[in-house]
């Protein structure tokens, strides 16, 4: 039964992230989900001495803040400054990540929090945090509840937002003339990161949760040009590397989100080589044809 709750916290893992990175590797601002799920470590850190509790709502908020801060940062220097945009994300997420590990350093040793939580998380713990409510959510991890509603909170917003989401990442001139606010879908977008990946830390940590934004979107974006049908695969991939990884963590007992984000890479391998479209393999051929 540990399985069963590992491999689906893992699963709601990816699918959040998964669905985010689509619209961060379409709108290619990809790396701006990897200074989002650094720079967000003040903002828990903060929120955790106010409330004393690392899954709390107000940890949630301090997260989802400080990454739309870290956004708002990065397209000040960007904008403002004429600081190129990878520079300027390198520059605010790695400021903002090395605040809150001194944070979490300076504080380790008195509270309940600390670097291989927020940096790698443990997924394999998930089945042992039980709500203990005397209800039937005692029925099901903690973090299986939490990510199942992110979850829902995330198809709800596309759903919504397809709309002004579809047209600010694919037509933003087109968008603007007809009363659409890009910066408004922008920010909305990065709260929807920020929030997501703040409620993976506890199952894959702030590292590897870079890997489940960006890899399956990639991976699907090799194979699809139509948007439902990129946020579709990403999503099985992302459930299919969740299922392998585990198997292959459990064979070589390592670390289970490693062992994910693995699985993820060589699936991207595998496509990348043989996707009948965009795959070395058939550029080859082509390129055969046409002499």
């Amino acid at each position: 039964m540990n399985a069963f709750w590992i491999i689906l916290a893992a699963s709601l893992v990816s699918i959040c992230c998964a669905l985010l990175g689509c619209f961060l590797i379409l709108r290619k601002i990809s790396m701006i989900g990897d200074a989002i799920s650094h720079a967000v470590l003040p903002g828990i850190v903060i929120a955790f001495f106010l409330s004393g509790s690392i899954s709390s709502l107000t940890v949630l908020v301090g997260a989802s803040l400080m990454g739309i801060f870290c956004t708002f940062l990065i397209e000040v220097f960007h904008k403002k400054a004429g600081v190129q945009a990878d520079a300027a994300i390198g520059m605010i997420f790695t400021f903002l990540f090395a605040i809150g590990v001194i944070l979490i350093a300076a504080f380790a040793d008195n509270i309940h929090l600390d670097q291989d939580c927020v940096l790698h998380g443990e997924i394999a713990y998930i089945p042992l945090d039980l709500p203990e409510t005397g209800t039937f959510l005692d029925h099901a991890p903690r973090q299986v509840w939490i990510l199942g509603t992110v979850l829902l909170l995330i198809l709800a917003f596309i759903k919504i937002g397809y709309k002004g989401l579809f047209l600010t990442t694919f037509d933003t001139e087109y968008a603007t003339s007809i009363g659409i606010s890009t910066t408004f879908w922008h920010y909305v977008l990065m709260a929807a990161v920020s929030l997501t990946t703040v409620v993976s830390f506890e199952s894959v940590g702030a590292i590897l949760v870079v890997a489940f934004l960006i890899v399956p979107a990639a991976t699907a974006y090799l194979l699809t040009d139509k948007l439902p049908t990129m946020l579709l695969l990403s999503s099985l991939f992302g459930i299919l590397a969740s299922i392998g990884g585990y198997y292959l963590a459990v064979f070589l007992d390592g670390s289970i989100a490693g062992a994910i984000s693995t699985v993820m890479g060589i699936l991207f391998a595998l496509v990348f080589i043989f996707s009948p479209t965009q795959g070395l393999l058939a550029k080859r051929r082509k390129k055969v044809e046409a002499l």
